[in-house]
């Protein structure tokens, strides 16, 4: 396995910088182009099979240090029981808004097998897939981050 990244990341020596992208799988790659024709971004996220095939594209393509998961950080809005939908050239729309204390209290903890199945069999893809190649990063929005789109829609 290329563990640069790895190795970086516990402050050990490392021959070169180690290098992944902030948005490694995106618009920039023709690849990426054909797998979202006729798909919209969050069925593409929802889908294992396409968010492992556009995860693995940059790390075939560019040779990075690691694969970033494909997903998006208001992935866990819709399990806690808000509405989430990706407008082209506008972003995220979230709803309805939390302003309220029963706002909150409506909201539901979620439990990955059950609410976020699509990300874990991604993961199980990508393992066998990458077959330990590089690094896989995972990533979330943070509680304050998550809580700013949840109260702005």
């Amino acid at each position: 396995m290329n563990d640069t990244f790895l190795r970086a990341c516990r402050g050990e020596p490392v021959d070169y910088t180690p290098v992944w992208i902030m948005r490694q799988a995106g618009r920039y790659l023709p690849d990426y182009q054909k797998v979202r024709q006729g798909v919209d971004f969050l069925t593409l996220c929802k889908t294992p099979e396409l968010a492992a095939e556009v995860t693995i594209q940059p790390v075939d393509i560019l040779g990075v240090d690691a694969a970033i998961l494909f997903s998006d950080i208001l992935i866990p809005l819709e399990p806690m029981g808000l509405k989430l939908r990706f407008l082209e050239r506008k972003g995220p729309v979230i709803g309805p808004p939390v302003r309220r204390m029963r706002d909150v209290e409506r909201l539901r903890v979620i439990e990955p097998a059950r609410d976020v199945p699509f990300v874990l069999d991604t993961i199980r893809i990508l393992r066998r897939r990458l077959r330990r190649k590089v690094p896989l990063i995972g990533f979330s929005g943070a509680p304050f981050t998550l809580a700013t789109y949840m109260i702005e829609g």
